[in-house]
């Protein structure tokens, strides 16, 4: 069976979700190809600075989301190894944009808040890419159960082993030689934990507490396996990888362990750090490519050290809407060869649009992750002294950010 649809979006996470509720916002239509049978609510949660909350409302959604959260009034860091405080910058208003805000919110709320904006139908559940095909100026894809959709715009947003971007040539992530232990608590009344985000930096890790409201908390524990005592057996052992975090945290404050150690296994993930490295997102050809174009991890991979993975993704979706629209009524064309044309110099745009500020988060974020979490003499006293600082200064400073409207 062979299906003829204007643009398809491969992979139904938050990219793929944003990037059709843009387009619909702007008239434009979409399908998603998901190859699960259901909405796909697993992670916990997303530190989402100003630059996503502007996103989000640019998609009309950000309200909505913010009901469901709480504002943190300021950022703490201390030392991994002392426990001593080492840096500290307000999240607060004052000073700053009157849009500033900065959160952190469950996964399954935002997927689920951009699905029920989408006109029924948009999500195309068990739907697998198994190999694509240029055929003149539209792309063939081949699903596993054997369907063919013929399409001029095809968006990869199938994460970090996209597909699409296999099939555009894009090398493949590298390893940074770092992995990431994440987990969730709920508690049964409020947890009492203030409202900030609140990080132990160095020696060979990085413990980050995170409230998504007042009752649930998110917390992540980013290590350097060559620094600190790591078997690689206790990735599949939940036990093991509780035991493994808390032996990692032996400076934090009784409060922080406290968290650490209520977490259910069932609420712990640990997955190794990839990240596209930053001169390969410079070439065109890596984000635009005859009519198919890459959004989020299926783009940049990075890692997760400024808390921009979950916020690019959803700039480079308002973007991305915004430039196909803006070609497609630009002129007034009813030739499908001219359609598909014209929407490549939107792409293009978008391409020239994004690459830059994608090059700057990839570098800073593995750079901050270096700083942040060495645990070298140099960088250690360095840090102690006014690297602890400046790093939270410039995730903030990362975050601020605005990617527009849709409609310029």
């Amino acid at each position: 069976m062979e299906i003829n649809e204007d643009i398809v979006i491969v992979g139904a996470g938050i990219g793929g979700l944003a990037t059709s509720l843009g387009l619909h916002r702007l008239g434009v239509r979409s399908i998603v190809l998901e190859s699960s049978d259901s909405l796909r609510t697993s992670g916990f949660a997303l530190a989402l600075w100003t630059n996503a909350w502007r996103a989000l409302d640019a998609l009309g959604v950000g309200d909505s989301l913010r009901q469901r959260s709480i504002h943190f009034t300021r950022f703490q860091a201390f030392s991994a190894n002392s426990g001593l405080p080492a840096a500290e910058i307000s999240l607060e208003a004052d000073n700053k944009p009157i849009d500033y805000d900065s959160r952190c919110i469950k996964r399954q709320e935002i997927v689920e808040t951009l699905e029920k904006e989408l006109p029924p139908g948009t999500i195309k559940y068990l739907s697998r890419v198994i190999s694509i095909q240029q055929s003149g100026l539209y792309k063939l894809v081949h699903l596993a159960d054997k369907t063919i959709i013929r399409t001029k715009v095809l968006i990869g947003c199938d994460g970090v082993n996209s597909v699409v971007a296999k099939w555009m040539g894009l090398p493949k992530p590298i390893d940074a030689n770092r992995s990431a232990i994440r987990g969730y608590v709920e508690y049964p009344k409020a947890h009492g934990f203030e409202p900030k985000f609140c990080a132990y930096f160095g020696g060979g890790v990085r413990i980050g507490f995170l409230p998504c409201d007042h009752k649930s908390l998110y917390w992540f524990c980013t290590f350097t396996p060559s620094a600190v005592d790591y078997d690689e057996k206790i990735e599949g052992s939940p036990t093991k990888m509780k035991q493994f975090v808390l032996s990692l945290a032996n400076n934090v404050s009784k409060e922080a362990y406290n968290i650490l150690e209520r977490t259910s296994l069932d609420s712990l993930y640990c997955a190794k750090l990839k990240l596209r490295t930053p001169w390969n997102i410079l070439m065109k050809e890596n984000i635009v490519k005859n009519n198919t174009c890459l959004v989020g991890d299926a783009l940049h991979p990075m890692t997760p050290d400024i808390g921009q993975g979950g916020c690019s993704t959803l700039e480079d979706s308002v973007v991305l809407a915004r430039c196909i629209s803006e070609a497609i009524y630009a002129k007034n064309l009813e030739d499908d060869d001219q359609l598909c044309k014209i929407i490549e110099v939107g792409l293009e745009k978008y391409a020239k649009e994004r690459k830059w500020r994608i090059f700057n988060l990839i570098s800073t974020s593995y750079l901050v992750g270096l700083a942040q979490e060495s645990n070298g003499k140099v960088i250690s006293y360095l840090r102690e002294k006014f690297l602890a600082q400046f790093t939270i200064e410039t995730m903030v400073k990362m975050g601020d950010f605005d990617c527009g409207k849709l409609l310029s």
